[in-house]
């Protein structure tokens, strides 16, 4: 079950670095599928599966290898720790061919498959003897031993006049032509990982670089604005997400110590201080996945809603919505974030405890909208706790939650509830954590999707729900029945599953 899990994390990661070309930058897809071919390896009886399903292409993965033979700096960079641009001066012999320059366009459409492909050098150069020709770079890969072309390409030039004699250039490549993975795989001692991908929010790259890539973070930085445009700070973060707001440390690695930040997410535009409050761009999938689940006229209540991707978009899609967050800073965004987007006078904004915002505005709203709700009414309730370390000790709270009779089920509210997993089957685990709070069996009454894997045998997960009727409202009991206080209001850090 785990492993079912891992493959559908890192499948849905691969799909959205190819997808968010702002989340991550120069993702070399060979090579974490190599990554990933390695891991199943070493599980009995999966690796030919893989084979046979075509999750890869070998041709595709050994030309990236060759590239790496041929594009590689010179190995007087490795150890590097102060940027150096210079040292990565290097001369690769590459084939060419001389062509006239009044036949160059068309003959180039005819060899495209042939011709260097490699951005930021030119396939066509200016030949120094001659004005009347240009010299076309060829792909090394796919000319043979010999410098000389297939039958079809000679073909080619035969019709275009040209003659199909191949020579040796030399082509000097510096800093400028490498890319980050190539540079950094240069520096950093041999077999270590090498981190090139980061999250992007505005201008800021948030890196979470390993130990023992520490000693070469500054460089590491500097390359990531580099090679970056728009990227003008990098930062990397240096302590868990475990106290009360959700925010962590973090040192500023290169760049302008400029921590407010401008970004957009599903077409929403967010601004923040990224030092002071919690953002995680990996989550714009979720966020919009949730989303889509509301129709105009829901109710949206979000107990710990940060600076407003949930609550701003079912604003703007004409949804009635309850924000709430404890962190102060947060707080200020979220209605600065309200006001940015024109949903000020649409969204009801807290600084709150959850517990306490769940015990007060939603407890009073609940018994408001299930009071006029009848069959013939559409608009359905929705609970969004994203709080994984946390969130799913707050479920207690809706044990005995309101006065009154049940009402249909089909007009009972729906939790959408976060939590972190190390366990084998995590969706099984979630739902018996759930199921403990609640005091009642979710078997058959909830999905659960996995959001993210977030280190080794560590996923996120989201609980899908609506709240038992039993548990949801108060039975015709005696005192002695009654429920027990609530749990203290503090938020306490869970040492299982810090972030």
């Amino acid at each position: 079950m785990r492993i079912l899990w891992r493959l559908y994390g890192y499948s849905a990661r691969l799909l959205k670095t190819k997808l968010f070309r702002t989340a991550a930058s120069n993702t070399s897809f060979p090579e974490v599928w190599i990554l990933l071919i390695q891991y199943f390896e070493r599980v009995p009886g999966f690796f030919w599966v893989v084979q046979r399903n075509s999750f890869f292409t070998m041709p595709e993965i050994l030309e990236n290898k060759a590239d790496l033979e041929l594009y590689s700096p010179h190995p007087e960079v490795r150890g590097m720790t102060t940027l150096d641009r210079a040292a990565f001066k290097k001369t690769i012999v590459v084939p060419v061919l001389k062509v006239k320059k009044v036949v160059i366009n068309k003959l180039l459409k005819s060899l495209k498959h042939t011709t260097l492909q490699r951005p930021g050098l030119k396939r066509v150069i200016d030949d120094p003897k001659d004005e009347d020709n240009r010299l076309v770079l060829l792909d090394p890969h796919k000319i043979s031993a010999e410098y000389s072309l297939g039958e079809s390409e000679q073909e080619v030039l035969k019709q275009f006049n040209t003659d199909p004699h191949v020579s040796k250039y030399n082509l000097e490549l510096t800093y400028d032509n490498f890319k980050t993975e190539e540079i950094l795989r240069a520096v950093l001692p041999e077999g270590q990982d090498v981190t090139s991908g980061f999250s992007r929010i505005g201008h800021i790259a948030h890196l979470n670089l390993r130990d023992h890539q520490l000693p070469y973070k500054h460089l590491i930085g500097q390359v990531i604005i580099d090679k970056n445009p728009g990227i003008t700070c990098t930062v990397n973060k240096i302590n868990i997400i475990d106290n009360t707001y959700r925010n962590f440390q973090m040192e500023v690695l290169a760049g302008e110590a400029n921590m407010i930040t401008k970004t957009r997410e599903n077409y929403i535009t967010y601004e923040f201080d990224f030092s002071k409050v919690y953002w995680n761009s990996r989550l714009s999938t979720e966020h919009g996945r949730i989303i889509e689940l509301l129709k105009p006229g829901d109710v949206l209540f979000d107990v710990f809603a940060g600076v407003g991707p949930f609550a701003i978009p079912a604003a703007k899609r004409k949804c009635s919505v309850f924000a709430n967050d404890l962190n102060p800073e947060s707080y200020k965004w979220l209605v600065h974030n309200c006001k940015l987007n024109k949903v000020d006078k649409k969204i009801k904004k807290f600084n709150m405890d959850g517990r306490d915002f769940l015990l007060g505005p939603v407890k009073e709203e609940l018994t408001k909208e299930l009071s006029l709700l009848t069959k013939e009414r559409k608009n359905t309730l929705h609970i969004v706790m994203n709080l994984p370390a946390l969130a799913i000790e707050f479920l207690d709270v809706f044990k005995h939650f309101l006065d009154g009779k049940p009402c249909s089920t089909d007009l009972l509210p729906t939790v959408h509830c976060y939590s972190f997993s190390k366990q084998d089957n995590p969706a099984k685990d979630v739902q018996e954590r759930a199921e403990a709070f609640l005091g009642t069996s979710l078997e058959g009454r909830c999905s659960t999707h996995l959001v993210r894997n977030v280190a080794p045998n560590k996923e996120m997960m989201c609980i899908s729900f609506q709240i038992p009727a039993e548990v949801l409202f108060k039975k015709q009991c005696t005192h002695e029945e009654s429920p027990a206080e609530p749990a203290s209001k503090r938020l306490r850090p869970n040492e299982d599953f810090p972030e």
